[in-house]
């Protein structure tokens, strides 16, 4: 397993001495969202192909890999003029990472209105036929820049678990696609007691297609669950951490929700689980 981190949830420096700061806290690979990383642009009209080798460059001279461009918009939109708009930001993101060489473009999988809203028409047929449609037109991008492409299943958008997911891989059918796998966000208020079983089903259902693992944790606050960095809540990654051993070697795997502050003792306690598999 390549352990890294999400790069806007690290200490603010001016980006050159940022992914060398990665580096140095011992990291393998970033999440990168450039809208989220200060001093980046990210407007599709910016990512030029010099600012492609301006980014790989940084990366490389840090033995830092991109393990995933971040583009978490909604490709449900009901408005087809902001639809347009969005996909043509999906096009511009996978244009860019075959360029910067990422490991993929990610993203989670939307809702059925313009505000990106979780609603109970998340989980309706109609929801998810209109994901897929949109969705395979920005896969067949990725095939044509030979981009792997990744969805994220939350238990609050479209694809709310495993059999969603099972679902779109089939339909979309294509080798480019494939499955970021974050244990946390198949968990709500409603499930998370069952959260072993959900986890397993995950791994028989859609382990051949997972690419990639985001880790974080949680724990139960008014009646939600709040995101924490691993080792801060509730999670047991055990199976998670097998199933990862024993089949993805040198998967990419960030970190999430971690602080500067807190970082580095998620990175050791995920390691030390890991290590002892």
């Amino acid at each position: 397993m390549q352990l890294g981190i999400r790069l806007h949830d690290t200490e603010v420096l001016p980006f050159e001495e940022r992914i060398a700061h990665v580096h140095e806290m011992g990291y393998k690979c970033g999440h990168l969202a450039l809208s989220k990383i200060e001093g980046l642009p990210s407007a599709p009209e910016s990512l030029t192909p010099g600012y492609a080798e301006y980014i790989k460059n940084v990366f490389e001279k840090n033995n830092v890999d991109i393990a995933v461009l971040g583009c978490y918009l909604n490709l449900a939109d009901p408005d087809r003029d902001r639809l347009k708009v969005i996909k043509g930001k999906y096009e511009a993101s996978i244009r860019f990472a075959s360029m910067i060489s990422a490991g993929m473009v990610g993203t989670e999988t939307g809702a059925p209105n313009s505000e990106y809203k979780s609603c109970p028409e998340c989980r309706s047929d109609e929801a998810l036929d209109t994901f897929i449609r949109e969705l395979k037109s920005v896969v067949k991008i990725a095939e044509n820049f030979g981009v792997m492409f990744a969805i994220e299943p939350v238990a609050k958008h479209i694809v709310w678990n495993a059999d969603r997911a099972r679902i779109v891989l089939d339909e979309v059918a294509s080798p480019n696609l494939g499955i970021i796998f974050d244990p946390v966000n198949l968990l709500d208020e409603t499930n998370y007691m069952d959260r072993e079983e959900i986890f397993e089903h995950t791994i028989e259902v859609l382990g051949n297609e997972i690419i990639m693992l985001h880790l974080k944790d949680f724990v139960p606050e008014a009646g939600k669950l709040k995101s924490v960095g691993c080792g801060l809540g509730e999670m047991d990654y055990t199976r998670i951490l097998k199933f990862i051993k024993e089949k993805k070697p040198y998967i990419h795997a960030t970190l999430e929700n971690t602080t500067p502050a807190d970082h580095a003792s998620c990175r050791d306690k995920i390691l030390n689980v890991y290590n002892s598999l």
